[in-house]
């Protein structure tokens, strides 16, 4: 109960366990549940879309309050499932409210939740993996010189493929890619004698098995040659990327982290940037702009002192990713030995950090969503 409504939840929401205490009720076949008038409806992108004509009905009857839950995705992800599921007017209009995994802009009323942070942890062969951690910077001599994991293909990612094939630094590296299909876009341009390598098609390109985690290395030999997007195949349809092999961090001196978001301009922080929190390894986030500036608020560190960070406030995204890229070219040019020694500090306390935040994240998230729901309904 949240003070006088009834709280009713979707069981496949992904705040179902943080809310269970105040819950009076739940489904998980929501075209089959009788509604209950006056109550506050979680409702999952699942569930969703498969009810968009019963959930648009009670919204605009005000039967209830509807909170669209998605918190594994981003703002632009969201924004697109309220066009595709045709709710985009209830959602700008606050009278459908969401939860989602990223910030949005101020027509949508939406209560962010970090829901990767707390998940890293959570995982006892990932916390295995995090304690070996001071390898990494006890193997000062590396066979590589960053780790540069690359999952579905997107502009961002891309450029930094064919720009660091063009320069040589690819083959410097332990990388990925794992969608063969281009990136021609009007988002990002990179033209090298003539040609738009933005259309190029890539192939498919795997870690070592060594390098990949112990349930996944067997598949790790071959990619599947009928496939685009080979990701659901080599982790078994599982979330797989989740889990931490201590490996590739001990053998790269830091991270290029090519996060889902770049061009849309609002925070999204996913597994990504949590792996190589949780391993104290250093990073070079690719990210929106304002992602480093949201990563301090949350009380994170990040490597200025040894790291030119201003890309960070660069508006044009083009101009943002041609920054990045002659940044990391230039710190591969330097004594990567002595840069991984000066992070060590910055390092070791975010992995700290993230320890911490793991459980405030998911403490505070009750009482922030009351105080949402309480500010909507102004109760």
């Amino acid at each position: 109960m949240l003070g006088n409504r009834k709280l009713v939840l979707d069981t496949f929401c992904e705040v179902y366990d943080l809310l269970k205490p105040w819950m009076d009720n739940d489904f998980w076949d929501f075209s089959t549940h009788e509604i209950i008038p006056g109550s506050i409806y979680l409702i999952s992108r699942k569930e969703t879309f498969a009810n968009i004509d019963k959930i648009k009905n009670i919204i605009e009857t005000n039967e209830c309050i509807v909170v669209f839950s998605n918190p594994a995705e981003g703002s632009e992800t969201l924004a697109g499932q309220c066009f595709a599921a045709g709710l985009h007017g209830l959602a700008t209009t606050n009278k459908m409210l969401i939860i989602g995994g990223g910030d949005m802009d101020s027509r949508y009323t939406n209560l962010q939740y970090d829901s990767f942070l707390p998940k890293i942890f959570d995982y006892s062969e990932n916390i295995a993996a995090a304690a070996r951690h001071i390898e990494i910077y006890n193997k000062t001599h590396k066979p590589y010189k960053f780790l540069f994991l690359n999952g579905r293909t997107r502009p961002h990612r891309k450029y930094l493929l064919e720009s660091f094939k063009l320069s040589g630094l690819l083959d410097q590296s332990l990388w990925t890619n794992l969608d063969t299909t281009d990136a021609q876009s009007r988002k990002l341009s990179l033209v090298y004698n003539g040609q738009d390598l933005m259309a190029n098609c890539m192939p498919v390109h795997l870690l070592p098995s060594e390098y990949e985690y112990k349930d996944y290395q067997d598949l790790f030999t071959v990619a599947p040659n009928d496939v685009n997007f080979v990701k659901n195949y080599l982790f078994k349809n599982t979330w797989g990327e989740v889990y931490l092999q201590a490996e590739p961090y001990v053998d790269t001196y830091f991270s290029l982290v090519t996060e889902t978001v770049f061009d849309y301009p609002y925070s999204f922080r996913t597994e990504k940037i949590w792996k190589p929190i949780a391993m104290a390894h250093p990073f070079i986030a690719v990210a929106n702009r304002g992602y480093y500036k949201d990563m301090r608020n949350l009380g994170f560190r990040t490597f200025g002192h040894v790291i030119d960070e201003s890309f960070d406030l660069i508006d044009n995204n083009q101009d943002r990713i041609e920054r990045i890229a002659a940044v990391v070219e230039d710190l591969c040019l330097q004594d990567l030995a002595s840069f991984l020694k000066e992070c060590y500090n910055v390092c070791k306390y975010n992995q700290q950090h993230l320890e911490n935040m793991r459980h405030k994240v998911r403490d505070e998230f009750p009482g922030r969503f009351h105080q949402f729901i309480n500010n909507h309904t102004n109760e």
